[in-house]
């Protein structure tokens, strides 16, 4: 007798015979199917030529996969763990990547600006599809500190770009005194706009044009280039008063220094006033 079940065995263990003769079938009933249509049809034969030779394509192609299911689908996720794998293996790279395409096509910085990128300030270096080589600037003294750092460009998407590139000649520098509330700044507060304002004068007019400048490129009003001092107390009940001076970014360390030395001069001398006044009244 017939063996079916042996017969089907086989059938599912040599797929590859099967899908021959699937497809020599298919072809055979199509060539038979189109000699008659060619035949009988008396009008014009391409339409149902056409369509029966899209119709077997599609049953064709229905079978075949249905035949190989289960192989396309093991095979399907073969491809897609490998290139999950892929994805996952090379995500920084990716992301550096469309980084610097970010960086290239929204110009935030140029080579030689000064930029700040989260914590990191520096000049740009350079900028390739991989990183960002920046050389450190101190922005406290506004110094080259001698070390070079290299950001990821994916890091430029996620993080906030200061374009610190007008520090580079002129600066908005700020910084306090702090000393105890035995002295009225107040006092003597005109001398030390007297002195500011005297070691500004050799830059003022220079100072003017680029405040100008720098107003006009952003559209926003900053204060300078005029000294500004102001006072006030601390949580702790010391005096402090901030000094707010636009100067040469060479320049303002120095007049930092001398301003802290006026200051310091005349705090003490006022200090030395009171306590001789505190003597004399005993």
């Amino acid at each position: 007798m017939f063996d079916i079940t042996g017969f089907s065995d086989f059938l599912i263990k040599n797929k590859f015979i099967v899908t021959f003769l699937v497809i020599a079938t298919f072809f055979l009933v199509k060539h038979v199917i189109l000699k008659i249509i060619k035949r009988k049809s008396k009008k014009d034969k391409r339409a149902p030529i056409n369509t029966v030779n899209n119709l077997f394509t599609i049953l064709l192609i229905i079978m075949v996969f249905n035949l190989w299911s289960e192989e396309i689908q093991k095979f399907a996720f073969s491809i897609a763990a490998f290139i999950v794998a892929i994805v996952l293996a090379t995500r920084e790279f990716i992301q550096c990547f469309i980084g610097f395409i970010y960086i290239i096509s929204s110009r935030p910085f140029r080579v030689g600006d000064w930029i700040q990128v989260g914590p990191h300030v520096g000049e740009v270096h350079s900028t390739d599809w991989a990183k960002l080589t920046l050389l450190e600037v101190n922005q406290d003294d506004y110094q080259y500190t001698g070390k070079t750092l290299y950001v990821p460009n994916s890091s430029l998407i996620t993080s906030v770009i200061k374009n610190l590139n007008f520090l580079k000649r002129y600066a908005m520098h700020h910084f306090t005194i702090v000393r105890d509330e035995s002295v009225n700044p107040f006092d003597f507060l005109d001398i030390l706009y007297e002195k500011a304002n005297s070691y500004c004068d050799g830059f003022r007019d220079v100072a003017v044009r680029y405040n100008h400048l720098i107003e006009n490129r952003l559209d926003v009003k900053i204060s300078g280039p005029k000294p500004h001092i102001q006072v006030a107390t601390s949580d702790i009940g010391d005096t402090q008063v901030f000094f707010t001076i636009f100067c040469p970014t060479e320049s303002a360390m120095k007049i930092e220094q001398e301003l802290t030395k006026d200051f310091l001069n005349l705090w003490f001398e006022r200090k030395a006033i009171k306590e001789q006044e505190k003597e004399q009244a005993q």
